[in-house]
């Protein structure tokens, strides 16, 4: 197949790009031309590179012509943010592709009250992002179910891997966390750390699109979910993080406002986000529907974010890494 990219060059197009090429698809890897992959891959060489403001010409009405105009038999979408833009792909492809395959969120599901979350049993979302990922997931299995485009959305957890600051044991990217986990400092811990969050390795997500886009008629009309086999809580992330640095974790419970007050608004939405989210989501439909079988644990995925940006002189840590 011809395979168009869009976002090619992120996080998960990074694994997912070379993987499509040894498998012996011709790719075409749209992006704003402003970042390398994270990760060098010879495969690339065999790969057409585009570069598109996806932001502009969606503005301008031009980026669907775009797409369509490179006659891709597949479209895999990894940065679509609204209803609006997946409306407009779709309109542009109907017709002229095979398959479009859309990258969610597990933020189109709202606050936990049973777990593990599926895909048909959910609180509804809040927050603008996770509103319209649900919203684009919405449109394009009513795309597909009128007879219209074939569509498949895949909603990964928090995508973490090397190249990249991941989401840490308190829920933020607040780089002093690992610092303090690193020296056997007090960590300041939001409630009662039990809250949980559900990562995924990038390239786990990418074997799920890889499985989707070769598995077109299972995942039709379809909406699944990709994180890892575990979720981690707060304390045992944090119990976990500090072990590779060969410290014991020491934690504090505290409130909301003193949190705040600690770390700083940002780093405190941040967290509020995922914790209150506290997500446990389930891989059986994708497990059965399309043979996704995740590679790598959260806590492997965030160890290999964190060792690749200590090598690279990107995360200061008191103690090196001894696991």
């Amino acid at each position: 197949m011809r395979i168009v990219v869009i976002g090619g060059s992120g996080h998960v197009g990074t694994f997912l790009v070379p993987r499509l090429v040894r498998a012996g698809h011709e790719v075409v890897a749209i992006s704003r031309g402003q970042r390398a992959p994270y990760q060098d891959d010879e495969a690339w060489r065999d790969v057409r590179q585009v570069q598109a403001d996806r932001e502009a010409e969606d503005a301008a009405g031009t980026f669907p012509a775009r797409v369509a105009d490179l006659e891709p038999d597949a479209v895999v979408d990894m940065v679509c943010f609204t209803a609006d833009s997946a409306r407009a792909l779709v309109e542009g492809l109907r017709g002229h592709t095979g398959h479009l395959v859309s990258c969610g969120s597990i933020w189109r599901y709202g606050p936990s009250e049973k777990l593990p979350v599926d895909e048909d049993d959910a609180t509804p979302p809040v927050g603008e992002y996770g509103t319209q990922k649900d919203l684009i997931a919405r449109l394009l299995q009513q795309e597909t179910a009128s007879g219209g485009l074939v569509t498949t959305t895949l909603h990964p957890g928090h995508i973490s891997g090397p190249g990249w600051n991941p989401i840490g044991p308190v829920g933020n990217l607040d780089p002093r966390v690992w610092r303090t986990l690193s020296a056997g400092e007090e960590l300041l811990v939001p409630g009662l750390g039990t809250e949980l969050m559900h990562h995924v390795h990038a390239d786990d997500v990418a074997q799920a699109f890889h499985l989707a886009l070769e598995n077109r008629n299972a995942a039709a009309g379809g909406s699944f979910n990709v994180v890892a086999r575990s979720a981690l809580t707060v304390r045992g992330f944090a119990r976990i993080a500090a072990g590779w640095f060969g410290q014991e974790a020491r934690l504090r419970s505290v409130g909301w406002d003193e949190f705040r007050s600690s770390v700083g608004d940002q780093h405190a939405d941040t967290s509020w986000d995922h914790l209150w989210r506290s997500q446990y989501v389930s891989i059986e439909r994708t497990r059965a529907v399309l043979g996704y079988r995740p590679a790598h644990e959260p806590e492997d995925a965030v160890h290999q974010a964190i060792a690749w940006l200590v090598e690279h002189g990107q995360l200061e840590v008191a103690r090196p890494l001894v696991g």
